[in-house]
């Protein structure tokens, strides 16, 4: 970041390339104020702006040259409120770290995170919250190369194997998306990552008249990406 309060400069954000993709949307919704408002004002006045100050961390992450810097004077100024730009839906594994990946800090990024990074009742009403009352004005679902849970499922597919206790449950609920890519070409497991991003992204709207809502007003968009454990690397589906 370039300044005092640690934040990343906008000016260089903004000359990153943004590759658009998925579903515009925004909100006027209202009525719901916890932790809402008081903070730092938000990084991003539009979705293209918040994908843009996302991917343009990302680069400065993979390429070693991130702009966050030690953080006290934001954490004090987080105190009175939080104003986040953009919504993760990420996995819970500990190689993906999500404010690190987009070189953000605290109070940037709104971040839901389960194994398998799929949307539960849980994880929907977080992101709810996030839109109608926090006003973010981007929703990305982070899968990654190598997951775990997605190769659970895979497995339990292949040869049956099932996972102890509630990880079977994990298995269950990404298994659609690993049975949808079983005869697809290239890498089984591969394809099975990439589609359970692009479920849980078109999930967010059937099952959320929030974001269904929010979708009509242009204000926020929903989409798709996939992290590479081996560069660093976020790629947009």
């Amino acid at each position: 970041m370039n300044d005092d309060r640690g934040r990343c400069a906008r000016s260089a954000f903004l000359k990153s390339t943004v590759v658009a993709f998925g579903t515009t949307c925004a909100t006027a919704l209202t009525g719901v104020a916890w932790g809402a408002g008081g903070g730092p004002p938000m990084e991003a006045s539009s979705p293209a702006e918040a994908l843009s100050l996302l991917h343009a961390g990302n680069v400065r992450f993979a390429t070693g040259k991130p702009q966050c810097r030690p953080l006290t004077a934001r954490v004090a100024e987080l105190a009175n409120g939080q104003n986040p730009f953009a919504i993760v839906l990420g996995c819970s594994d500990s190689r993906v770290p999500v404010e690190t990946v987009f070189d953000q800090p605290p109070g940037n990024v709104f971040v839901v995170r389960v194994a398998g990074n799929f949307l539960t009742d849980a994880g929907l009403g977080s992101i709810e919250y996030a839109v109608a009352a926090l006003k973010s004005k981007l929703i990305v679902v982070l899968g990654h190369t190598s997951c775990g849970a997605v190769s659970a499922a895979v497995s339990y597919l292949r040869d049956g194997t099932r996972q102890p206790g509630h990880i079977q449950g994990l298995v269950t609920a990404i298994e659609p998306a690993a049975e949808a890519a079983r005869g697809m070409h290239g890498d089984w497991l591969e394809n099975a990552i990439a589609e359970n991003v692009k479920r849980n992204v078109r999930a967010l709207s059937e099952r959320s008249t929030i974001v269904r809502d929010a979708a009509a007003a242009d204000a926020l968009r929903v989409v798709g990406a996939v992290y590479d454990l081996r560069t660093g690397r976020v790629a947009e589906l």
